[in-house]
């Protein structure tokens, strides 16, 4: 019995090391590949690179218009999860501290949102946009994207809003601070941990998305990322090695947001959950 309990935490942490290692294989290929040779890559598939390879990088930025489409996809992030947050932190404090009628309604139907799929909007979204101009423009789809990730967004901030101590804001209030003074001054820098993980989580959204980027963005000039290496790949199909740099190159950006942010990320989404 005894020898059996041991087991169990060994047998526990064997499981772990090969789920994480099954879910960061497609990482390591990744990465292993896009320092490969096409030869080397072709020779052995599996192999480390050795001796390491960097023309692949090279190709994947000076073959594609690499660039222009991290410009576009930079732009397109960068606006939309700007916009989002501001009208997020603006909805999300007067639900939670102010009083007026339809309040609890209004974030009901807000947290309904969340549900929607994306997908169900677009055929709306196409017509209502081509009526307006707005299709192969930055600022439709920065309105898409920003529309689509502000009922989690309020949600979020909402909730982390009310764990805020009440004393704080009333105190602010009687001495005559205006409610955006109160949310600029005070309940914003208490708020780090919460926006952080906002735009993360919308700037990781909003880089990998595809569908909405393929249907609003239809001109070569304005195509992100992730629908250009999409291109990029049906154009280097039998080089996999150069496909696999594009597709790194694509990932450092949010990856070096995330290490940015992760000390405030699990704070974020967990100190909403419990009221101070």
């Amino acid at each position: 019995m005894s020898r059996r309990f041991r087991a169990g935490p060994f047998v526990r942490q064997a499981l772990l090391f090969l789920l994480a290692l099954t879910a960061l294989y497609p990482v390591l290929f990744m990465v292993g590949t896009a320092f490969k040779t096409q030869h080397q890559y072709l020779a052995n598939r599996y192999s480390l690179p050795w001796p390491l390879s960097l023309g692949n990088f090279s190709d994947a930025v000076h073959g594609g218009t690499f660039l222009l489409w991290f410009k576009n996809s930079a732009i397109l992030t960068i606006g939309s999860v700007i916009l989002s947050t501001a009208c997020a932190a603006l909805a999300a404090y007067a639900i939670a501290r102010m009083q007026f009628r339809g309040r609890n309604v209004f974030f009901a139907l807000s947290t309904a949102l969340m549900v929607v799929p994306p997908v169900v909007m677009l055929m709306p979204l196409f017509i209502l946009f081509t009526n307006l101009n707005l299709v192969s423009t930055y600022r439709g789809v920065i309105l898409i994207y920003a529309g689509l990730t502000l009922p989690f967004s309020i949600y979020m901030l909402t909730n982390f809003f009310r764990s805020i101590p009440h004393e704080l804001i009333e105190s602010a209030l009687t001495d005559g601070a205006r409610n955006f003074g109160v949310l600029w001054r005070i309940v914003l820098p208490l708020s780090a941990p919460a926006l952080v993980t906002l735009i993360v989580v919308n700037g990781l959204w909003v880089w990998n998305e595809l569908l909405i980027a393929l249907v609003f963005l239809p001109s070569d000039n304005l195509k992100t990322l992730m629908v250009g290496v999409t291109v990029f790949q049906n154009k280097y199909n039998l080089n996999v090695p150069v496909t696999m740099a594009g597709m790194l190159l694509a990932s450092i950006p949010m990856l070096l947001v995330y290490l940015f942010g992760q000390r405030f990320f699990i704070r974020g989404l967990t100190a909403g959950a419990v009221k101070g």
